[in-house]
């Protein structure tokens, strides 16, 4: 019995850092695309547009990293001293992204200095998304050593900052209008077929080169999983694009939010029941029942407020911003 219950609580917070993650990655990195795709405008009011589409959101979709990686700490503290060991660099790299990116948020209004705080603002979004990328990308390799892992990881970095340019373009087109948003269409192509172009070499390496390849996805209940969320992915990219071809604000920033959603279902049904392929399983890395069992009535309050709070502000700030349809023209 004590067992059963020690495997319950480990494979649900197995499930629960899931899904912070995924509430991380859909909500910080639509934010953090906006402002990697900053860079790439030149007119200071094209920039202004931008960071005010995020303005009202970025520093609450980071709070969900903060909880995720408290969340790790205790219900799974020898992963978290794994990773650690092995992922210190990525890990203080993408602190100082997202240092870079607040204080940049704060300064740029500077009249002698801010075209010098939007590169910071840009350049820290990209740092924190090369990071996450590299880590990502380390976890799925098992933290292998060796050049097939090395090419890999770069892979998987280029993918995060493609889906991430892929949120941040269609949040965009979602939130601005005239010219920034004729240009975020066009972006959000591009960035559409790296980021599927990326999974789909992803895929290939993994089931060629990968312990999860040919452990994981040959048991049969797992491959027809995979194959139903593979479609599912097909048809969000499909939407995408239609949406994008026949005008549509708000369908774009969904299909990318349903595709990347679908994508960590993948990665978690790949990785279970192992928490660092071929390294650590879920078990292994948990923390006692008892442990387990107190962070779970903590999580179970502070959750639904951290939920309701997104909800409202993005009820909140729905809509186009008033006064962007001049921008850049």
């Amino acid at each position: 019995m004590d067992n059963a219950v020690q495997t319950m609580l480990a494979d649900t917070w197995f499930g629960l850092i899931g899904l912070m993650l995924v509430f991380y990655v859909v909500t910080d990195g639509f934010d953090l695309g906006v402002g990697i795709l900053s860079l790439f405008r030149r007119k200071s009011s094209d920039r202004d547009v931008m960071v005010q589409s995020i303005g009202h959101v970025w520093d609450a979709n980071e709070t969900w990293l903060v909880v995720l990686g408290g969340a790790l700490f205790g219900a799974f503290p020898t992963a978290y001293a794994l990773l650690m060991e092995h992922l210190y660099l990525p890990v203080m790299a993408l602190i100082a992204g997202l240092i870079m990116r607040g204080a940049a948020i704060e300064f740029r209004h500077s009249v002698d200095h801010g075209p010098l705080w939007d590169k910071v603002f840009g350049i820290g979004s990209l740092i924190a998304a090369l990071s996450q990328g590299v880590v990502l990308g380390k976890v799925i390799t098992g933290l292998a050593p060796g050049k097939a892992a090395l090419a890999f990881i770069v892979v998987t970095a280029i993918g995060v900052v493609a889906g991430y340019c892929l949120l941040g373009a269609t949040y965009l087109v979602k939130k601005t209008s005239g010219m920034v948003e004729q240009w975020a269409r066009r972006i959000s192509l591009l960035s559409a077929m790296f980021t599927v172009a990326a999974a789909a070499l992803l895929t290939l390496a993994t089931w060629f080169d990968s312990d999860i390849g040919h452990g994981r996805w040959t048991h049969p209940a797992v491959m027809h999983l995979l194959i139903a969320l593979g479609l599912a992915s097909v048809l969000a990219f499909a939407f995408i694009m239609a949406s994008l071809y026949l005008g549509s604000s708000r369908g774009p920033f969904r299909a990318s939010v349903a595709l990347f959603v679908l994508s960590f279902a993948g990665l978690a049904v790949s990785l279970f029941p192992d928490f660092i392929p071929g390294r650590l399983g879920i078990l292994e890395a948990a923390s006692d029942a008892p442990t387990l069992a107190f962070m779970l009535i903590g999580i179970g309050l502070v959750f639904p407020v951290m939920i309701g709070y997104n909800l409202y502000q993005y009820h909140v700030f729905r809509g186009k911003l008033a006064g962007s349809a001049h921008a850049g023209e």
